[in-house]
Protein backbone atom coordinates (compact mmCIF):
# COMPACT_ATOMS: atom_id res chain seq x y z
CA UNK A 1 0.00 0.00 0.00
CA UNK A 2 1.02 3.66 -0.38
CA UNK A 3 2.48 5.20 2.74
CA UNK A 4 -0.69 6.39 4.47
CA UNK A 5 -0.13 8.61 7.47
CA UNK A 6 -2.02 7.59 10.59
CA UNK A 7 -3.94 10.85 10.62
CA UNK A 8 -6.30 11.78 13.46
CA UNK A 9 -9.03 14.34 13.07
CA UNK A 10 -11.56 15.56 15.61
CA UNK A 11 -15.36 15.33 15.59
CA UNK A 12 -15.86 18.85 16.94
CA UNK A 13 -14.12 22.22 17.27
CA UNK A 14 -12.97 24.67 14.59
CA UNK A 15 -13.37 23.51 10.98
CA UNK A 16 -11.74 25.52 8.18
CA UNK A 17 -12.77 24.89 4.58
CA UNK A 18 -10.30 25.98 1.89
CA UNK A 19 -12.16 26.65 -1.34
CA UNK A 20 -15.80 27.68 -1.74
CA UNK A 21 -16.82 25.63 -4.74
CA UNK A 22 -19.26 22.71 -4.79
CA UNK A 23 -17.20 20.42 -2.55
CA UNK A 24 -16.13 23.15 -0.14
CA UNK A 25 -19.59 24.58 0.42
CA UNK A 26 -21.01 21.05 0.79
CA UNK A 27 -18.39 20.25 3.44
CA UNK A 28 -19.16 23.53 5.21
CA UNK A 29 -22.86 22.68 5.39
CA UNK A 30 -22.17 19.18 6.71
CA UNK A 31 -19.68 20.52 9.26
CA UNK A 32 -22.13 23.16 10.38
CA UNK A 33 -24.88 20.54 10.77
CA UNK A 34 -22.53 18.38 12.87
CA UNK A 35 -21.74 21.19 15.30
CA UNK A 36 -18.36 22.43 14.07
CA UNK A 37 -17.47 26.12 14.20
CA UNK A 38 -17.05 26.53 10.42
CA UNK A 39 -15.03 29.14 8.53
CA UNK A 40 -14.70 29.09 4.72
CA UNK A 41 -11.73 30.75 3.00
CA UNK A 42 -11.24 31.18 -0.75
CA UNK A 43 -8.32 32.94 -2.46
CA UNK A 44 -10.62 33.89 -5.33
CA UNK A 45 -14.00 35.59 -5.49
CA UNK A 46 -16.83 33.30 -4.36
CA UNK A 47 -19.56 32.95 -6.99
CA UNK A 48 -22.86 34.65 -6.07
CA UNK A 49 -24.67 31.29 -5.91
CA UNK A 50 -22.32 29.79 -3.30
CA UNK A 51 -22.08 33.06 -1.41
CA UNK A 52 -25.87 33.11 -1.06
CA UNK A 53 -25.79 29.51 0.22
CA UNK A 54 -23.18 30.36 2.88
CA UNK A 55 -25.15 33.41 3.99
CA UNK A 56 -28.38 31.42 4.15
CA UNK A 57 -26.65 28.72 6.23
CA UNK A 58 -25.09 31.41 8.49
CA UNK A 59 -21.57 30.15 7.77
CA UNK A 60 -18.68 32.60 8.12
CA UNK A 61 -16.47 33.09 5.05
CA UNK A 62 -13.83 35.24 3.40
CA UNK A 63 -12.89 35.67 -0.26
CA UNK A 64 -9.89 36.99 -2.16
CA UNK A 65 -7.49 35.95 0.59
CA UNK A 66 -6.44 33.32 3.12
CA UNK A 67 -6.15 34.95 6.54
CA UNK A 68 -3.41 32.91 8.20
CA UNK A 69 -4.41 33.80 11.77
CA UNK A 70 -7.91 32.40 11.26
CA UNK A 71 -6.87 29.35 9.25
CA UNK A 72 -4.09 28.26 11.60
CA UNK A 73 -6.57 28.17 14.51
CA UNK A 74 -8.37 25.24 12.87
CA UNK A 75 -8.72 21.89 14.59
CA UNK A 76 -9.47 20.35 11.20
CA UNK A 77 -9.04 21.55 7.60
CA UNK A 78 -10.96 20.33 4.54
CA UNK A 79 -9.34 21.55 1.33
CA UNK A 80 -10.45 21.78 -2.27
CA UNK A 81 -8.83 19.09 -4.44
CA UNK A 82 -7.61 21.88 -6.71
CA UNK A 83 -5.22 23.26 -4.07
CA UNK A 84 -1.81 21.56 -4.49
CA UNK A 85 0.24 20.18 -1.61
CA UNK A 86 2.98 22.76 -2.23
CA UNK A 87 0.64 25.75 -1.78
CA UNK A 88 1.95 28.05 0.97
CA UNK A 89 -1.19 27.78 3.10
CA UNK A 90 -1.04 23.96 3.05
CA UNK A 91 2.64 23.95 3.95
CA UNK A 92 1.97 26.21 6.94
CA UNK A 93 -0.90 23.99 8.11
CA UNK A 94 1.18 20.84 7.82
CA UNK A 95 4.09 22.51 9.66
CA UNK A 96 1.66 23.41 12.46
CA UNK A 97 0.49 19.79 12.67
CA UNK A 98 -3.05 20.52 11.47
CA UNK A 99 -4.90 17.61 9.82
CA UNK A 100 -5.79 18.41 6.19
CA UNK A 101 -8.29 16.09 4.50
CA UNK A 102 -10.58 15.96 1.46
CA UNK A 103 -14.32 16.52 1.37
CA UNK A 104 -14.83 12.82 0.51
CA UNK A 105 -12.80 11.77 3.55
CA UNK A 106 -14.73 14.19 5.77
CA UNK A 107 -18.19 13.15 4.57
CA UNK A 108 -17.58 9.38 4.57
CA UNK A 109 -17.40 9.24 8.37
CA UNK A 110 -21.01 10.46 8.62
CA UNK A 111 -22.72 7.85 6.44
CA UNK A 112 -23.31 4.09 6.64
CA UNK A 113 -24.14 3.92 2.92
CA UNK A 114 -22.19 1.63 0.60
CA UNK A 115 -19.50 3.53 -1.31
CA UNK A 116 -18.77 2.47 -4.90
CA UNK A 117 -15.74 4.50 -5.97
CA UNK A 118 -14.40 4.90 -9.49
CA UNK A 119 -11.08 6.41 -10.55
CA UNK A 120 -8.91 6.32 -13.66
CA UNK A 121 -7.12 8.71 -15.96
CA UNK A 122 -9.88 8.33 -18.56
CA UNK A 123 -13.48 7.15 -18.62
CA UNK A 124 -14.30 7.66 -14.95
CA UNK A 125 -17.12 10.18 -15.57
CA UNK A 126 -18.75 7.93 -18.17
CA UNK A 127 -18.38 4.82 -16.00
CA UNK A 128 -19.67 6.63 -12.92
CA UNK A 129 -22.74 7.92 -14.75
CA UNK A 130 -23.38 4.55 -16.42
CA UNK A 131 -23.15 2.78 -13.05
CA UNK A 132 -25.52 5.31 -11.47
CA UNK A 133 -27.94 4.87 -14.39
CA UNK A 134 -27.80 1.08 -14.03
CA UNK A 135 -28.34 1.06 -10.26
CA UNK A 136 -31.21 3.54 -10.54
CA UNK A 137 -32.85 1.37 -13.17
CA UNK A 138 -32.39 -1.59 -10.81
CA UNK A 139 -34.35 0.19 -8.06
CA UNK A 140 -31.36 0.98 -5.82
CA UNK A 141 -31.66 4.07 -3.60
CA UNK A 142 -28.47 5.59 -5.01
CA UNK A 143 -26.69 8.95 -4.92
CA UNK A 144 -24.16 10.33 -7.41
CA UNK A 145 -21.25 12.44 -6.17
CA UNK A 146 -17.51 13.01 -6.02
CA UNK A 147 -16.08 14.80 -9.04
CA UNK A 148 -19.54 14.97 -10.58
CA UNK A 149 -22.93 16.35 -9.56
CA UNK A 150 -23.79 17.69 -6.11
CA UNK A 151 -21.09 17.31 -3.48
CA UNK A 152 -20.91 14.11 -1.48
CA UNK A 153 -20.84 16.07 1.79
CA UNK A 154 -24.00 17.99 0.93
CA UNK A 155 -25.85 14.77 0.09
CA UNK A 156 -24.67 13.11 3.31
CA UNK A 157 -25.97 16.18 5.17
CA UNK A 158 -29.34 16.49 3.46
CA UNK A 159 -30.14 13.20 1.68
CA UNK A 160 -30.48 9.56 2.76
CA UNK A 161 -29.11 7.14 0.15
CA UNK A 162 -28.23 3.47 0.64
CA UNK A 163 -25.45 3.58 -1.97
CA UNK A 164 -23.24 6.32 -3.40
CA UNK A 165 -21.45 6.07 -6.72
CA UNK A 166 -18.44 8.37 -6.41
CA UNK A 167 -16.16 9.61 -9.18
CA UNK A 168 -12.85 10.08 -7.37
CA UNK A 169 -9.85 11.95 -8.77
CA UNK A 170 -6.23 11.48 -7.73
CA UNK A 171 -6.34 14.97 -6.17
CA UNK A 172 -9.14 13.79 -3.87
CA UNK A 173 -7.34 10.54 -3.07
CA UNK A 174 -4.23 12.43 -1.98
CA UNK A 175 -6.11 13.71 1.08
CA UNK A 176 -7.96 10.50 1.98
CA UNK A 177 -6.72 8.37 4.91
CA UNK A 178 -9.39 6.44 6.86
CA UNK A 179 -11.81 6.31 3.92
CA UNK A 180 -12.83 2.82 2.77
CA UNK A 181 -14.47 1.89 -0.55
CA UNK A 182 -16.90 -1.05 -0.53
CA UNK A 183 -16.10 -1.31 -4.24
CA UNK A 184 -12.93 0.33 -5.57
CA UNK A 185 -12.50 0.65 -9.34
CA UNK A 186 -9.31 1.64 -11.19
CA UNK A 187 -10.19 1.87 -14.89
CA UNK A 188 -6.75 2.74 -16.22
CA UNK A 189 -3.68 4.82 -15.39
CA UNK A 190 -1.98 7.01 -17.99
CA UNK A 191 0.35 9.97 -17.38
CA UNK A 192 -1.68 13.03 -16.34
CA UNK A 193 -1.28 15.90 -13.88
CA UNK A 194 2.35 14.90 -13.34
CA UNK A 195 3.17 18.44 -12.21
CA UNK A 196 1.34 17.53 -8.97
CA UNK A 197 3.46 14.36 -8.55
CA UNK A 198 7.04 15.61 -8.94
CA UNK A 199 6.86 14.48 -12.58
CA UNK A 200 7.19 10.86 -11.37
CA UNK A 201 4.70 8.38 -12.80
CA UNK A 202 5.22 6.06 -9.81
CA UNK A 203 3.87 8.81 -7.53
CA UNK A 204 0.77 9.18 -9.69
CA UNK A 205 0.23 5.39 -9.66
CA UNK A 206 0.56 5.39 -5.86
CA UNK A 207 -2.07 8.12 -5.68
CA UNK A 208 -4.54 6.06 -7.73
CA UNK A 209 -3.93 2.98 -5.58
CA UNK A 210 -5.03 4.87 -2.47
CA UNK A 211 -8.45 3.71 -3.74
CA UNK A 212 -7.86 0.28 -2.19
CA UNK A 213 -6.48 1.41 1.18
CA UNK A 214 -8.41 0.09 4.18
CA UNK A 215 -10.45 -2.39 2.10
CA UNK A 216 -11.64 -5.55 3.86
CA UNK A 217 -12.09 -9.10 2.61
CA UNK A 218 -15.81 -8.40 2.11
CA UNK A 219 -15.03 -5.55 -0.31
CA UNK A 220 -14.26 -5.67 -4.05
CA UNK A 221 -11.44 -4.30 -6.19
CA UNK A 222 -12.28 -3.96 -9.92
CA UNK A 223 -9.44 -3.18 -12.32
CA UNK A 224 -8.32 -3.43 -15.95
CA UNK A 225 -5.99 -6.37 -16.45
CA UNK A 226 -4.90 -4.92 -19.83
CA UNK A 227 -3.55 -1.66 -18.40
CA UNK A 228 0.23 -1.66 -18.01
CA UNK A 229 0.54 0.89 -15.20
CA UNK A 230 -2.31 -0.73 -13.26
CA UNK A 231 -0.50 -4.04 -13.53
CA UNK A 232 2.66 -2.41 -12.17
CA UNK A 233 0.63 -1.01 -9.28
CA UNK A 234 -0.81 -4.45 -8.49
CA UNK A 235 2.68 -5.74 -7.82
CA UNK A 236 3.41 -2.84 -5.42
CA UNK A 237 0.13 -2.39 -3.56
CA UNK A 238 -1.98 -5.16 -2.03
CA UNK A 239 -5.52 -5.16 -0.70
CA UNK A 240 -7.64 -7.61 1.29
CA UNK A 241 -10.56 -7.10 -1.11
CA UNK A 242 -11.81 -9.64 -3.65
CA UNK A 243 -10.16 -9.00 -7.04
CA UNK A 244 -12.42 -8.65 -10.11
CA UNK A 245 -10.38 -7.97 -13.27
CA UNK A 246 -11.74 -7.07 -16.70
CA UNK A 247 -9.97 -7.62 -20.02
CA UNK A 248 -10.36 -7.68 -23.79
CA UNK A 249 -7.29 -9.87 -24.29
CA UNK A 250 -7.93 -13.06 -22.27
CA UNK A 251 -10.67 -15.33 -20.97
CA UNK A 252 -11.30 -15.24 -17.22
CA UNK A 253 -12.93 -17.58 -14.74
CA UNK A 254 -13.90 -14.62 -12.53
CA UNK A 255 -14.38 -11.07 -13.81
CA UNK A 256 -15.33 -9.67 -17.23
CA UNK A 257 -13.89 -10.48 -20.64
CA UNK A 258 -14.62 -10.27 -24.37
CA UNK A 259 -15.12 -13.58 -26.16
CA UNK A 260 -14.30 -14.43 -29.79
CA UNK A 261 -17.82 -13.44 -30.95
CA UNK A 262 -17.50 -9.96 -29.39
CA UNK A 263 -19.73 -10.77 -26.43
CA UNK A 264 -19.02 -9.22 -23.05
CA UNK A 265 -19.02 -12.07 -20.51
CA UNK A 266 -19.29 -11.23 -16.80
CA UNK A 267 -18.77 -14.00 -14.25
CA UNK A 268 -19.07 -13.65 -10.48
CA UNK A 269 -19.31 -16.68 -8.18
CA UNK A 270 -22.84 -17.82 -7.29
CA UNK A 271 -24.50 -15.57 -9.89
CA UNK A 272 -25.87 -16.05 -13.39
CA UNK A 273 -23.38 -15.34 -16.17
CA UNK A 274 -24.06 -12.07 -18.01
CA UNK A 275 -23.63 -11.98 -21.81
CA UNK A 276 -24.11 -9.05 -24.19
CA UNK A 277 -22.76 -8.33 -27.67
CA UNK A 278 -20.80 -5.10 -27.91
CA UNK A 279 -22.85 -3.98 -30.94
CA UNK A 280 -25.84 -3.67 -28.61
CA UNK A 281 -24.08 -1.14 -26.35
CA UNK A 282 -25.28 2.45 -26.59
CA UNK A 283 -21.65 3.59 -26.12
CA UNK A 284 -19.37 2.37 -28.89
CA UNK A 285 -15.58 2.14 -29.10
CA UNK A 286 -13.00 -0.07 -27.43
CA UNK A 287 -12.70 2.18 -24.37
CA UNK A 288 -16.45 2.06 -23.82
CA UNK A 289 -16.35 -1.74 -23.81
CA UNK A 290 -14.00 -1.40 -20.83
CA UNK A 291 -16.33 1.14 -19.20
CA UNK A 292 -19.32 -1.19 -19.61
CA UNK A 293 -17.35 -4.10 -18.19
CA UNK A 294 -16.46 -2.10 -15.07
CA UNK A 295 -20.03 -0.90 -14.57
CA UNK A 296 -21.34 -4.39 -15.22
CA UNK A 297 -19.09 -5.86 -12.54
CA UNK A 298 -20.39 -3.30 -10.02
CA UNK A 299 -23.96 -4.16 -11.01
CA UNK A 300 -23.24 -7.86 -10.54
CA UNK A 301 -21.80 -7.24 -7.06
CA UNK A 302 -25.03 -5.34 -6.33
CA UNK A 303 -26.90 -8.44 -7.62
CA UNK A 304 -28.83 -6.61 -10.32
CA UNK A 305 -30.80 -8.74 -12.79
CA UNK A 306 -29.11 -9.43 -16.14
CA UNK A 307 -32.09 -7.95 -17.98
CA UNK A 308 -31.80 -4.70 -16.04
CA UNK A 309 -28.09 -4.50 -16.82
CA UNK A 310 -28.66 -5.11 -20.52
CA UNK A 311 -31.45 -2.54 -20.77
CA UNK A 312 -29.24 0.01 -19.00
CA UNK A 313 -26.28 -0.59 -21.30
CA UNK A 314 -28.57 -0.26 -24.33
CA UNK A 315 -30.27 2.96 -23.18
CA UNK A 316 -27.52 5.01 -21.54
CA UNK A 317 -26.84 8.45 -23.07
CA UNK A 318 -23.34 9.85 -22.56
CA UNK A 319 -22.58 12.86 -20.40
CA UNK A 320 -22.20 16.34 -21.94
CA UNK A 321 -18.77 17.21 -23.36
CA UNK A 322 -17.64 13.56 -23.55
CA UNK A 323 -18.03 12.24 -27.12
CA UNK A 324 -21.34 14.13 -27.21
CA UNK A 325 -23.10 14.09 -30.57
CA UNK A 326 -24.09 17.70 -31.31
CA UNK A 327 -25.59 17.59 -34.81
CA UNK A 328 -25.42 16.09 -38.29
CA UNK A 329 -25.23 18.93 -40.81
CA UNK A 330 -24.86 18.22 -44.51
CA UNK A 331 -23.97 14.63 -43.71
CA UNK A 332 -21.15 15.71 -41.36
CA UNK A 333 -21.30 14.61 -37.70
CA UNK A 334 -20.14 17.16 -35.10
CA UNK A 335 -18.84 15.64 -31.85
CA UNK A 336 -18.12 17.59 -28.65
CA UNK A 337 -15.35 15.92 -26.64
CA UNK A 338 -14.25 19.04 -24.76
CA UNK A 339 -13.70 16.97 -21.60
CA UNK A 340 -10.71 15.32 -23.34
CA UNK A 341 -8.02 17.35 -21.59
CA UNK A 342 -5.18 14.84 -22.04
CA UNK A 343 -3.63 12.92 -24.92
CA UNK A 344 -4.97 9.55 -23.82
CA UNK A 345 -8.55 10.84 -23.94
CA UNK A 346 -7.99 12.01 -27.52
CA UNK A 347 -6.62 8.57 -28.40
CA UNK A 348 -9.88 7.02 -27.15
CA UNK A 349 -11.91 9.57 -29.12
CA UNK A 350 -10.05 8.98 -32.39
CA UNK A 351 -10.33 5.23 -31.86
CA UNK A 352 -14.13 5.59 -31.64
CA UNK A 353 -14.69 7.06 -35.13
CA UNK A 354 -14.05 6.03 -38.70
CA UNK A 355 -11.98 8.11 -41.11
CA UNK A 356 -12.21 10.93 -42.14
CA UNK A 357 -11.92 13.15 -39.07
CA UNK A 358 -11.42 16.91 -38.91
CA UNK A 359 -9.86 17.31 -35.46
CA UNK A 360 -10.10 20.52 -33.44
CA UNK A 361 -7.48 20.50 -30.69
CA UNK A 362 -5.28 22.74 -28.55
CA UNK A 363 -5.34 25.01 -25.51
CA UNK A 364 -3.03 25.05 -22.52
CA UNK A 365 -0.50 22.29 -23.16
CA UNK A 366 0.29 20.30 -19.98
CA UNK A 367 3.58 18.96 -21.33
CA UNK A 368 1.74 16.54 -23.62
CA UNK A 369 3.52 13.74 -25.44
CA UNK A 370 1.60 13.57 -28.72
CA UNK A 371 3.60 10.57 -29.98
CA UNK A 372 0.91 8.04 -29.02
CA UNK A 373 -1.55 9.78 -31.38
CA UNK A 374 0.60 9.71 -34.52
CA UNK A 375 -0.60 6.38 -35.95
CA UNK A 376 -4.26 7.27 -35.43
CA UNK A 377 -3.75 10.75 -36.88
CA UNK A 378 -2.06 9.24 -39.95
CA UNK A 379 -4.85 6.72 -40.53
CA UNK A 380 -7.92 8.72 -39.55
CA UNK A 381 -7.39 12.50 -39.46
CA UNK A 382 -7.65 14.52 -42.68
CA UNK A 383 -7.11 17.92 -41.01
CA UNK A 384 -6.21 19.47 -37.66
CA UNK A 385 -7.53 22.86 -36.61
CA UNK A 386 -5.65 24.39 -33.68
CA UNK A 387 -7.31 26.48 -30.99
CA UNK A 388 -5.64 28.26 -28.09
CA UNK A 389 -2.86 30.80 -27.72
CA UNK A 390 0.07 28.55 -28.66
CA UNK A 391 -0.19 25.65 -31.09
CA UNK A 392 3.52 25.28 -31.82
CA UNK A 393 3.87 21.78 -30.35
CA UNK A 394 0.82 20.47 -32.20
CA UNK A 395 2.28 21.71 -35.51
CA UNK A 396 5.67 20.20 -34.69
CA UNK A 397 4.11 16.87 -33.68
CA UNK A 398 1.79 16.31 -36.64
CA UNK A 399 3.04 18.32 -39.60
CA UNK A 400 4.20 15.12 -41.33
CA UNK A 401 1.12 13.06 -40.40
CA UNK A 402 -1.76 15.04 -41.91
CA UNK A 403 -2.07 17.25 -44.95
CA UNK A 404 -3.75 20.21 -43.27
CA UNK A 405 -2.89 21.92 -39.96
CA UNK A 406 -4.29 25.44 -39.54
CA UNK A 407 -4.81 27.85 -36.65
CA UNK A 408 -8.19 29.30 -35.73
CA UNK A 409 -8.72 32.69 -34.08
CA UNK A 410 -11.81 31.60 -32.10
CA UNK A 411 -14.06 28.60 -31.61
CA UNK A 412 -16.50 30.07 -34.13
CA UNK A 413 -13.64 30.38 -36.62
CA UNK A 414 -12.53 26.78 -35.91
CA UNK A 415 -16.00 25.38 -36.58
CA UNK A 416 -16.41 27.40 -39.76
CA UNK A 417 -13.04 26.17 -41.07
CA UNK A 418 -13.99 22.60 -40.12
CA UNK A 419 -17.32 22.85 -41.95
CA UNK A 420 -15.47 23.99 -45.07
CA UNK A 421 -12.94 21.11 -44.88
CA UNK A 422 -15.39 18.33 -43.97
CA UNK A 423 -17.33 16.41 -46.62
CA UNK A 424 -20.43 14.23 -46.34
CA UNK A 425 -19.64 11.21 -44.15
CA UNK A 426 -16.82 12.97 -42.27
CA UNK A 427 -16.67 13.70 -38.53
CA UNK A 428 -15.72 17.06 -36.99
CA UNK A 429 -14.32 16.23 -33.56
CA UNK A 430 -13.51 18.71 -30.81
CA UNK A 431 -11.05 16.74 -28.66
CA UNK A 432 -8.51 19.26 -27.37
CA UNK A 433 -5.91 17.20 -25.40
CA UNK A 434 -5.29 20.41 -23.45
CA UNK A 435 -6.68 22.49 -20.60
CA UNK A 436 -9.11 25.24 -21.56
CA UNK A 437 -8.22 28.25 -19.46
CA UNK A 438 -6.39 30.33 -22.08
CA UNK A 439 -9.57 31.04 -24.06
CA UNK A 440 -12.27 29.67 -21.74
CA UNK A 441 -13.19 29.41 -18.05
CA UNK A 442 -13.33 25.61 -18.16
CA UNK A 443 -13.93 22.68 -20.50
CA UNK A 444 -17.71 23.11 -20.12
CA UNK A 445 -17.61 26.64 -21.55
CA UNK A 446 -15.30 25.43 -24.35
CA UNK A 447 -17.76 22.66 -25.23
CA UNK A 448 -20.75 25.00 -25.04
CA UNK A 449 -19.04 27.49 -27.40
CA UNK A 450 -18.37 24.63 -29.81
CA UNK A 451 -22.02 23.58 -29.70
CA UNK A 452 -23.19 27.17 -30.22
CA UNK A 453 -20.87 27.54 -33.21
CA UNK A 454 -22.08 24.28 -34.75
CA UNK A 455 -25.73 25.21 -34.33
CA UNK A 456 -25.12 28.58 -35.99
CA UNK A 457 -23.73 27.01 -39.20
Amino acid sequence: MPNIENIYYPQFGSLVILGAGESGVGAAILGNDKGFDVFVSDMNDITPFYKDVLIRETIRFEEGQHTAEKILQADLVVKSPGIPEHAAVIQRLKAAGKPVISEIEFAAQYTDAKLYCITGSNGKSTTTMLTYHMLQKGGVNVGLAGNIGKSFALQVARENFDVYVLEVSSFMLDDMYQFRADIAVILNITPDHLDRYEYKIENYVASKFRMVQNQRNTDYFIYCADDELTQQGLSRFKTNAKYLPFTQEDRLEVGAYLDETKNIIIKIPNQDIFTMNIEELSLQGKHNVYNNMASGLIAKVQELRNQTMKESMESYVNIPHRLEHVACIGGVNYINDSKATNVNSVWYALESFSPDIVLIMGGVDKGNDYGMLRDLVKSKVKAIICIGKDSTRIHESFEEDTEVIVNASSMQDAVEIASYLAKKGDTVLLSPACASFDWFKNYEERGDKFKEAVMSL
